[in-house]
């Protein structure tokens, strides 16, 4: 008996994604898109349970990065997918790329834009729904671009009234801020509930309240080492 294969549509990503799955290839030449649940899902708190450096605090504070939000998606997945150092290939392919600029044009993909001088230095993209936020990737160019482009992701959700940020895998950079990781049935619980809440994505948000909620947020215990992302 054949296996017709399906086609995976913006919808179909949105359902799949309210079920718990997101899509990934296995390199940026891979025709094929496989669905991922993972047993171990990795996700940062938003509850008080993200860690800002001090350093880092002052560098986002600093006025030496420019930040947008959905300026500039096409720039920033093609920057998610591009080489960096320790990584030649890429999951993000071409469906990839054409399925998530679709989801930005319908309003459920956006982007985090880091600019230096005019140029665009690092950034991050992802999906939400409700008020779940589904990171998926993100790059920088110079130091520290990603690191505040995720400290301001954290900030507009937090003011937004998000209650779920989702990193899919637990990774060593990521836990400095705070992430941890939680079994799938406690994941899925935590998505159910915050699918139900009416969370505002907010691109623009007035400045002073962006810059108190960055200063409201916890401060790590010891500084990051000043090299890296």
């Amino acid at each position: 008996m054949s296996r017709r294969a399906v086609e995976i549509t913006p919808d179909l990503m949105l359902r799949a994604y309210g079920a718990g799955l997101f899509p990934m290839a296995e390199g940026r030449e891979s025709k094929k898109l496989h669905w991922l649940d993972p047993a171990l899902r990795g996700i940062l708190p938003l509850d008080g349970g993200f860690h800002l450096p001090r350093r880092l605090r002052r560098t986002v504070l600093s006025g030496r990065f420019t930040v947008t939000a959905d300026q500039d998606f096409a720039g920033v997945i093609a920057g998610c997918a591009e080489p960096a150092p320790g990584r030649t290939d890429t999951w993000i392919n071409d469906e990839i790329t054409r399925l998530f600029t679709a989801l930005h044009g319908m309003g459920f993909a956006h982007s985090i834009e880091v600019w230096q001088d005019g140029a665009l230095v690092g950034g991050l993209y992802g999906v939400r729904l409700g008020g779940a936020f589904f990171g998926e990737s993100m790059f920088s160019r110079t130091t520290d671009a990603s690191k505040v482009a995720l400290v301001q992701l954290v900030a507009r959700l937090r003011l937004g009234g998000f209650t779920l940020l989702d990193t899919q895998f637990l990774t060593a950079h990521l836990a400095r801020f705070g992430a941890k990781e939680v079994p799938k049935a406690e994941y899925k619980r935590r998505l159910e509930a915050a699918l139900g809440v009416a969370a505002q994505w907010l691109p623009a948000p007035d400045p002073a309240l962006l810059e108190a909620e960055i200063r409201a947020m916890r401060l790590s215990a010891a500084d990051e080492p000043t090299h890296g992302a």
